[in-house]
């Protein structure tokens, strides 16, 4: 277990694979933590030092009050990679993932050498689906983020994986459940009051963009705007619903290493 000191808490963070490889950072989904990432884990950490982290307000990171920002989770990245004394790294991250790595092309393009962004649209949602859930999690704390995770399945994988892989699928929602509620709901403002739109274009690092053909939360058609808007932007979708990485398992990995490996 290792934490970086930010100026206001600690972010929790695992660091695995050669020491000389290129580091690759993982970013997880609102409402997961690091070990959202741990299917990916033994073909990532063959070929890279993998970073993961716990996003602020998720899994043992610090939890201050919201609400939060994308920029000021993804200065929360960058104050992570200065503590650990690496100037470049490639960036994989999923949902609200998606949206801190387009916050980092976008604002901090020198720091990163490839950038995958998964399952993420340039805004998510509008305040009209954000402000009840937030209200509601303020309002009820534990019990809604139970009520939450009971919910989640269905969006977060399509029916005929949660059946034959029903462990696998409570292993990630139970995470929701234990999400701090004071945090959960802070990220949510984050993914509220962001949007990317008009600023994807400034992105000029390679870029992959991943998608799922069943994802309702962040369908397809947001990760082909970013594709669109991005120069050069490659594209791949898997049948998944929004946690791609977990449903699509090895597709997803071996995705992810051709894009990093190519030359």
């Amino acid at each position: 277990m290792a934490f970086v000191q930010l100026a206001d808490g600690e972010l929790h963070y695992e660091i695995e694979g050669p020491a000389e490889a290129p580091v690759l950072v993982l970013s997880n989904s609102l409402g997961t933590d690091l070990h959202m990432w741990d299917g990916q884990m033994p073909a990532f950490a063959e070929h890279f030092r993998v970073l993961r982290f716990d996003t602020r307000g998720h899994g043992q990171s610090l939890v201050t009050e919201g609400p939060y920002s994308i920029e000021q989770l993804g200065r929360d990245v960058l104050g992570l990679l200065d503590a650990l004394h690496i100037e470049r790294a490639h960036f994989c991250g999923l949902s609200m993932g998606g949206l801190i790595g387009q916050w980092l092309g976008i604002n901090a393009g020198h720091r990163l050498h490839k950038l995958i962004v998964c399952n993420t649209a340039a805004k998510i949602g509008d305040p009209s689906v954000w402000n009840p859930r937030i209200e509601t999690v303020l309002r009820d704390g534990p019990a809604a983020m139970v009520a939450l995770r009971d919910a989640s399945i269905a969006r977060w994988f399509t029916p005929d994986f949660s059946a034959a892989h029903p462990e696998a699928a409570k292993k990630i929602t139970d995470m929701l459940a234990a999400t701090n509620p004071q945090g959960y709901a802070a990220n949510c403002a984050a993914v509220r009051d962001a949007d990317f739109r008009e600023q994807l274009a400034s992105i000029n690092v390679p870029l992959l963009v991943i998608a799922g053909s069943e994802d309702a939360v962040t369908p397809p058609s947001g990760g082909h705007f970013i594709r669109d808007h991005v120069r050069g932007a490659e594209y791949a979708e898997f049948h998944a619903a929004h946690l791609s990485n977990v449903q699509a398992g090895a597709a997803f990995s071996d995705r992810v290493l051709a894009f990093l490996q190519a030359q």
